[in-house]
């Protein structure tokens, strides 16, 4: 079986469950094509599994004429069995081809559905996107397929390397330094409680704000910017709580993978964590942008005795059920067997 991927993310959430399931599909002996940009952080960790083809793919260049025609000529000399585009943008460069199916994967609520002219079935990956989209009236084939995470545990850091005393109580989270992944309410939090430590894994646009939000608030003596990492979970499972402290949060691929390292979550009530995760049950959950909620809630972590090993025995009960690696790979397979 051939799968043809057209990628145009950057770093975070999403790009990890990309790497999941294309190293996913290698397994099961699907030979693979994937056009990305050119130097993701995350390239080398497809590169045995794809063969990789890089391109920008924007409108003020070269391959935004030169690339649709070289994806054309793959499809008719490769014969893939399914050419997959995983979000809006990729879509664009999805052929007229008509020999096999032809899919997008949204991870997000998309604003319209231009993009999708050339897709056979468009594969959402919670039920609130595939409500969306039947209401932005798309007709064609729609299915609900969510993700899994890498379940291996992770080598913990040493608390040392991160310049953090061994006995502290570590709070950790990870994702692009935008506004909406509410970095900022857990600085703020942070200045709630002075017995938890902040490690934040990523950067991105607001790094300055955030840095300087910690210096106004006297508290950058336990905040650790950590910058991008190849591995965050190794970060992940060296810490005593993993914070999700979004205000739009699709699915929330970094609470599976929390989840994954038998780490307690704090998440807000966006979209996604609304959706599979359960108060009391195999998570915290706080208002959105409600950095008391979460100053008492790693509070409650760190002194109510059982409260993390009874979270984190719910959640694995829950990937199980719901974020299987085995079910959702079959799910794909199963779609690039159906003829277009």
């Amino acid at each position: 079986m051939k799968v043809a991927h057209f990628h145009f993310g950057k770093e975070g959430g999403a790009e990890r469950f990309f790497v999941h399931l294309v190293n996913s599909f290698h397994e099961r002996g699907l030979e693979q094509v994937s056009v990305i940009r050119p130097n993701r952080l995350w390239r080398n960790e497809i590169a045995d599994a794809s063969k990789i083809i890089e391109s920008n793919f924007r409108n003020l260049s070269a391959d935004r004429i030169l690339l649709p025609l070289k994806v054309k000529q793959l499809a008719n000399d490769w014969a893939p069995n399914a050419l997959f585009a995983w979000m809006p943008r990729a879509c664009r460069l999805m052929p007229n081809y008509k020999k096999c199916i032809r899919i997008a994967r949204l991870g997000d609520y998309p604003i319209h559905l231009k993009y999708f002219k050339n897709i056979d079935v468009l594969v959402c990956n919670t039920p609130g996107i595939v409500e969306h989209v039947r209401n932005l009236g798309w007709t064609r084939g729609v299915e609900m397929i969510s993700n899994f995470t890498y379940a291996a545990p992770a080598t913990p850091v040493s608390r040392a390397d991160v310049d953090t005393p061994e006995d502290a109580f570590v709070v950790s989270t990870m994702g692009r330094f935008v506004a909406r992944k509410g970095f900022d309410v857990l600085i703020k939090a942070m200045s709630l409680n002075p017995n938890i430590y902040l490690w934040i894994a990523g950067d991105g646009e607001e790094a300055d704000n955030l840095k300087n939000l910690a210096r106004s608030l006297g508290v950058t003596d336990r905040i650790r910017f950590l910058g991008w990492k190849a591995n965050p979970n190794n970060y992940v499972a060296a810490s005593n709580v993993f914070a999700a402290a979004s205000s739009h949060e699709p699915l929330g691929n970094i609470v599976l993978e929390a989840w994954a390292q038998n780490v307690p979550v704090v998440s807000t009530l966006s979209e996604g964590p609304k959706w599979f995760m359960s108060h009391e049950e195999d998570g915290l959950m706080v208002e959105i942008g409600d950095a008391d909620g979460f100053a008492n809630a790693f509070e409650r972590l760190r002194t109510e005795q059982g409260l993390g090993s009874k979270l984190s025995q719910g959640s694995k009960k829950t990937l199980e059920e719901k974020f299987s690696k085995r079910v959702i790979t079959d799910a794909y397979i199963d779609l690039f067997k159906r003829q277009p």
